[in-house]
């Protein structure tokens, strides 16, 4: 199970969060965290991280340049913070064969990034997040990254009365094809990942889904350098069901890792809450197993426990129940793929591409719109048939 389940746990989350929300203080207190930050409490930090990913049984996690280094006065001294703090990971990655799924940086936390980062109005901007990402990539490479994410914080808008769209968007290609130049000149092999998020914290985020980001990368003539990295609880945002941009990324041979959590769509922001639901899990597996596995991406748990979970038991609970959770969902999707009476009903449902010469003249191009009428005048009304959604809920629901 383990070549399908490959689980990270992220960094931020689990190790810099604080319980803080817009409404209330920190609650969460935890002993690897200081007010007053350097760096040797930075690699305290990745210690006591490090207990947890191997107690967990885990085989990988992910970081924020900015999660496992604090930022010094300068450009300068942040990096070498970074590179003293990268160092002791390595041999923590070393000593017990956790290895990193993916890195990131931060590009929307520091108030320089406010309007942006790779679609800033200022150009100073953007030349320091492409410095910033200039040292996430040799990191990444360093430590032996599967993957590398870009999620454009804040990269979108507020008001469109100051805002020039096609320039931004100019700008952010320009940006990505630089990471691509980069990314090959040092040799790093990792897979570029763009996150989607449809809003937050701007109004309007650029990747606002997997369609969006699709079209994105294919205006800009990307679409062979970069997958996506699909979070559900962004997808509900979008106003999705649970599982439509892994479909949707799936279809067009673009997923490439998923950060595995979920959300209460009722409150309507992004909780980033474990994902506990039997039927979600099994969703996302159909279309995991379906596409051959997600290495090497796999299922990060882009996820914090409540403010009101303040035990570091519950930071175990949470991680194991979505573990298990995760597992009940592939060995369902496995047994449907098994049965393959779901794909067989879908199969039904579309055979007159396959079994028809209509059909086949449509899917392979070749129909006109002449042939087209010609067929209906000779054959008249189409049949058609129910599309059984209520048989298909019933069937998928056997299986949980």
């Amino acid at each position: 199970m383990s070549e399908w389940l490959r689980f990270s746990v992220v960094f931020w989350h689990t190790f810099r969060g604080t319980g803080l929300d817009p409404f209330g203080a920190p609650t969460l207190s935890r002993a690897w965290n200081r007010p007053a930050e350097t760096v040797d409490d930075a690699k305290r930090r990745l210690d006591a991280a490090f207990e947890f990913f191997t107690k967990l049984g885990v085989q990988f996690y992910t970081f924020h340049d900015r999660d496992i280094a604090p930022e010094g006065a300068s450009l300068a001294e942040t990096n070498a913070n970074l590179e003293a703090v990268v160092e002791h990971a390595l041999e923590l990655q070393q000593r017990t064969g956790v290895q990193l799924l993916w890195a990131t940086c931060n590009l929307f936390s520091n108030p320089r990034y406010m309007h942006g980062a790779a679609t800033s109005p200022l150009a100073e901007v953007f030349a320091y997040a492409g410095a910033q990402v200039k040292k996430g990539l040799e990191v990444a490479k360093k430590l032996g990254a599967l993957n590398y994410v870009f999620w454009g914080g804040r990269e979108g808008y507020a008001s469109l009365l100051n805002t020039r769209l096609r320039e931004e968007l100019d700008h952010m290609a320009n940006f990505f094809r630089m990471v691509v130049a980069y990314k090959k000149k040092i040799g790093f092999t990792g897979q570029l990942l763009i996150e989607p998020k449809p809003k937050e914290p701007t109004s309007h985020q650029y990747d606002y889904d997997a369609m969006t980001v699709i079209g994105f990368l294919r205006t800009y003539g990307l679409q062979e350098e970069f997958k996506l990295n699909i979070e559900p609880n962004h997808t509900t945002l979008a106003g999705h069901c649970h599982e439509h941009d892994i479909a949707m990324a799936s279809a067009f041979g673009c997923l490439g890792s998923v950060d595995a959590n979920t959300g209460s769509p009722e409150l309507g922001w992004d909780t980033d809450q474990f994902p506990m639901s039997v039927r979600d899990c099994t969703a996302v597996m159909r279309y995991v197993l379906a596409q051959g596995g997600l290495a090497p991406g796999g299922l990060n748990f882009d996820c914090k426990v409540r403010r009101e979970s303040t035990s570091l038991t519950d930071m175990f609970a949470a991680h194991i129940g979505a573990m298990d959770t995760f597992a009940r969902g592939l060995r369902c999707a496995a047994k449907m793929q098994q049965d393959g009476v779901l794909d067989g009903l879908v199969a039904t449902r579309y055979a007159s591409y396959r079994d028809s010469e209509l059909g086949r003249s449509i899917a392979d191009g070749t129909a006109t719109l002449e042939s087209l009428e010609a067929h209906i005048l000779k054959h008249g009304e189409p049949e058609v048939p129910s599309g059984q959604q209520e048989t298909f809920e019933l069937i998928f629901n056997r299986y949980l």
